[in-house]
């Protein structure tokens, strides 16, 4: 389509240049006569036609640029049968000066043409706006539309009206359409958004039917009738050209060519004001005060009007606007500074507080707040629970706070109070006894530790939040639900002990951890049955690290995963390797501990699954202990536990009798093995010294394995240090344990060892026990 649309413009261009042609020509040495001048127009009006009706009849445009078009067709087909009825009839006339006017029916036609094309022109949709923006946009096209008007009736209109030689009738009412079209187009497409209709075939239209006429208009008016010639056949001929070039610029359009939109609209009324001002100036320099320039004048006092009412609506829009900007940036300022869900103040204004108080040299303290244990509340309950419990924190913060403390939130279940002019222990004591009240509408206890560090001479807010951090840090090491004020070296342990943390990475990547095996014997025969799996850290510098020391900085690093990934495969191949080597009765199973961080995470069944299928270890030979607090921590582990249960992974409670709710677990929990915890067994032997301590423990011992009968789990007592400990055992029917009467933590080799030794053993053709039973 783009290559035809170029042809309708060579052909009109031709025409229109054929039209300069002969009238320099004509001029110079009388070739043809004048008549032949109104010829050219109507003849390009022909391609103009064609151009529309082919531009139509492609399809492709949407439905208001196709109702634009059609609309354009019956336009440019009307004004060009109307100019084609002129041309005849100067054709016919030509000998008759008189008839240079146009036929009223011919001039009907033409004027019904510029009628529809205005029409179309404002029905183009323009950029939508409601409210003040849409009186704005109002005025904006009006006073655009009266200031190019003044400019076209004062140089155009105006001298036609006082010409000497009086213009018809029908040439005035057509050079006013055409004029009419130029200057409303004009003021319509600086608010056209880019539509459907392109904003360049719009000008290019209201070009072809307002500038030619304002053209003609000016040639007329200066040359008289001997300008009639070089504008019916130079001028003219410009129409159809113009119209042409106005379907390319829509074809362009339609195949993504278009050019992004201008600013036209907020320049027009200060273009149209200037324009305005024009003929303002001429007639105030001495023009004659006739009927037209006193339309001028009027005019202008329209324009002002117009001008001043619209400068109104902008300052009330603009005042409008500065007072939103200002709500806006307090908004703003108050959300970059305070925490969304607490409504407290955020680190970063808390961090600008502790600035200013440190350069003022103001005494200050910082307490910081952390909630112990906060991520309970959301494992089991919910974090919208959790957010409740915050909101309620924040609330009692304040309430503490004072006019001298600011609270803030500094992240999670961390907060902090930024005190001036008051003695920070009596806040902080304060503090950790309405903690002891319940909080929120779910009635909640929580505590928390603080550490509180002075904003002293030479501290920088770097070191004064490290130093409360740190004593923080050091009240949750002393037991939490308490406060620490940091004095120095404080830090030194500390420091260690996240150093140690920042170590394990590096420990994992080099490979340092080794797994040892403590066995589990039957005690009548001390034959081993089982293992458990223990970690150690050979590090290079330190030696051999026991767990208590690294396993909590595993925990809170989230290292405890991929450590305990390392220790659950190096298990099984080490536990199937045996089973190899010295046969499935040998060694039944093999145990290690499971943390609740591990539980935790949604890959740890599918990593059980991994090892034993990687392994070849059978799944009912594999035991995981895990321990009663570990067995609350929320609905995620439960639902891990039963499907490691249902997969075949034998599950042991570890270290039993010590929480409180030991008894409701085994009905709960699908354990089948119950390890009774080394505090029992300590002193359980007969002591002439403190009996009723023996006894005590015995009884928790009897039942614990009464329990275990009456429900079908197995039994390991824990921690055995003696052979009176294991006589006491037996008695009560305890027939498996472990510890360092038994047999120390082994490496594999002498596991190894130890299994071989025992192989002999392996010839009795007794039935042997189930490797974990209780049971006799």
């Amino acid at each position: 389509m783009t290559r035809e649309a170029r042809r309708y413009v060579l052909a009109a261009a031709v025409v229109a240049a054929l039209g300069t042609v002969w009238c320099v020509a004509y001029l110079t040495v009388g070739a043809g006569t004048e008549a032949i001048a109104y010829a050219f127009a109507p003849l390009g009006g022909v391609f103009a036609t064609a151009a529309v009706h082919r531009l139509l009849g492609a399809g492709g445009l949407p439905p208001v640029a196709r109702r634009f078009w059609r609309t354009m067709l019956a336009a440019v087909v009307l004004i060009s049968f109307g100019y084609a009825w002129f041309a005849a009839d100067i054709l016919v006339h030509y000998r008759e000066a008189s008839t240079r006017s146009m036929p009223l029916a011919a001039a009907a036609c033409a004027a019904i043409g510029f009628l529809i094309a205005i029409w179309a022109m404002i029905r183009v949709p323009v950029v939508p706006a409601q409210g003040v923006e849409w009186w704005r946009m109002l005025l904006d096209r009006a006073i655009g539309f009266l200031g190019c008007a003044v400019v076209l009736w004062y140089a155009g209109l105006a001298p036609m009206i006082d010409a000497a030689d009086p213009w018809s009738p029908q040439a005035m009412v057509l050079t006013g359409l055409g004029l009419l079209v130029a200057v409303g187009a004009a003021t319509k497409v600086s608010y056209v958004a880019g539509g459907p209709v392109d904003r360049d075939a719009i000008r290019l239209m209201a070009a072809a039917g307002g500038v030619t006429a304002a053209i003609v208009t000016v040639i007329a008016v200066r040359l008289g009738p001997a300008g009639s010639v070089p504008a019916q056949a130079i001028v003219m001929p410009l129409t159809p050209l113009l119209a042409t070039l106005a379907v390319l610029a829509q074809v362009r359009a339609d195949l993504g060519l278009r050019r992004a939109p201008g600013r036209g609209g907020v320049v027009l009324p200060y273009l149209a004001v200037a324009a305005a001002d024009v003929p303002l100036v001429a007639v105030a320099l001495g023009a004659p005060l006739s009927w037209p320039s006193r339309v001028v004048l009027l005019a202008a006092v329209l324009v002002t009007v117009l001008v001043t009412l619209r400068q109104y609506l902008a300052f009330r829009e603009n005042v409008r606007l500065l007072h939103s900007t200002r709500v806006q940036e307090e908004r703003l300022q108050y959300e970059v500074s305070h925490d969304g869900l607490t409504g407290l103040a955020n680190r970063a204004l808390f961090r600008d507080r502790l600035a200013a108080a440190l350069a003022a040299a103001e005494p200050a303290h910082v307490l910081l707040v952390d909630l112990d244990d906060f991520k309970t509340v959301n494992d089991l309950l919910g974090h919208g629970v959790g957010d409740e419990l915050l909101v309620s924190v924040a609330r009692l913060l304040r309430a503490e706070a004072g006019p001298h403390g600011l609270p803030v939130r500094v992240g999670g279940d961390e907060f902090a109070v930024l005190l001036t002019g008051a003695e920070p222990e009596a806040l902080a004591a304060r503090l950790l006894a309405a903690l002891d009240q319940p909080l929120s509408g779910h009635r909640l206890l929580v505590q928390a530790s603080i550490g509180i560090a002075a904003a002293g001479p030479g501290a920088t807010v770097d070191s004064v939040l490290r130093d409360a951090d740190v004593a923080m840090y050091t009240a949750k090491q002393r037991g939490k639900a308490g406060f620490v004020r940091y004095v120095d070296g404080m830090g030194e342990p500390v420091l260690a002990h996240m150093q140690l943390g920042g170590e394990l990475r590096r420990a994992l990547d080099h490979d340092e951890f080794r797994v040892v095996y403590q066995p589990i014997l039957r005690l009548e025969d001390r034959r081993v049955v089982g293992v458990e799996a223990l970690v150690r850290w050979q590090h290079p510098t330190r030696g051999t690290i026991g767990p208590a020391e690294f396993i909590p900085a595993a925990e809170r690093t989230g290292l405890i995963v991929p450590l305990g990934r390392f220790v659950l495969r190096e298990t099984c191949r080490q536990a199937a390797r045996w089973r190899a080597e010295f046969g499935p009765g040998a060694l039944l199973d093999a145990g290690l501990n499971v943390s609740a961080r591990q539980l935790h995470d949604p890959d740890f069944v599918a990593d059980v699954t991994a090892a034993l299928a990687d392994t070849g270890l059978p799944c009912e030979h594999l035991v995981l202990e895990v321990t009663e607090s570990a067995v609350l921590r929320g609905q995620q582990v439960s639902r891990t536990l039963h499907e490691l249960d249902r997969l075949g992974v034998r599950l042991a409670l570890d270290d039993f009798g010590t929480g409180e709710s030991s008894l409701s677990l085994l009905r709960a929990f699908p354990a089948a093995i119950v390890k009774l915890d080394k505090s029992f067994v300590d002193g359980i032997e007969i002591d002439d010294g403190q009996p009723a301590a023996a006894d005590a423990r015995q009884a928790v011992a009897r039942a614990v394995i009464q329990l275990a009968r009456a429900l079908g789990l197995d039994t390991v007592a824990e921690g055995v240090e003696s052979a009176e400990q294991v006589v006491a055992l037996r008695e009560l029917g305890y027939t498996l344990g472990q510890g360092y009467h038994l047999a120390e933590p082994l490496t594999a080799d002498g596991m190894s060892r130890l299994l071989a030794r025992q192989q002999p053993a392996a010839g009795d053709q007794s039935t042997p026990a189930r490797a974990l039973s209780g049971i006799d």
